[in-house]
């Protein structure tokens, strides 16, 4: 899979439903497109699968030694609150009450979608995470990309 991108403006209705992009759901293989895993960010947003990504990632997860209480720990905390959420008839998935408080959504969303992963972030929250600091992207790219190996075509 070559991955998802871009930024989704949505809606969350009383009922903690959204509507899912046409232009995301384009992006998912058909065969994808009804089922999906929502857990807990490592930040405050929810992050969102498909469900065969989840199992992917699951198996990569739960073959940790669990004797190890670091992996222990990690793998609780990795699957807590993880939901299965089906796409409805409408196009709509509805958002569990735990995972909402969690990530202090209530309205407007921002789905944040990039390589294998859709993040869920209240706009409020997005925004903060996003905040353009001036010099501080070129100072993170260059601790973060100035050691990598150089690209051919340059």
């Amino acid at each position: 899979m070559a991955g998802f991108i871009g930024e989704f403006p949505c809606t969350v209705d009383d009922k903690g439903r959204f509507l899912l992009p046409s232009g995301l759901k384009k992006q998912v293989p058909a065969k994808e497109q009804k089922r999906f895993v929502v857990h807990r960010g490592f930040d405050k947003h929810l992050v969102m699968y498909t469900r065969k990504e989840w199992e992917r990632i699951s198996a990569e997860v739960n073959s940790l030694n669990l004797y190890v209480r670091k992996n222990l720990e990690f793998v609780r905390k990795f699957n807590r609150g993880a939901s299965d959420v089906e796409l409805d008839g409408t196009n709509r998935l509805l958002l569990p009450k735990t995972l909402t408080e969690y990530a202090g959504i209530k309205k407007d969303i921002i789905l944040f979608a990039f390589g294998t992963r859709i993040e869920i972030w209240s706009e409020e929250e997005y925004q903060r995470m996003m905040k353009d600091d001036g010099d501080g992207f070129a100072k993170l790219a260059e601790d973060v990309m100035g050691g990598a190996k150089k690209n051919d075509e340059e």
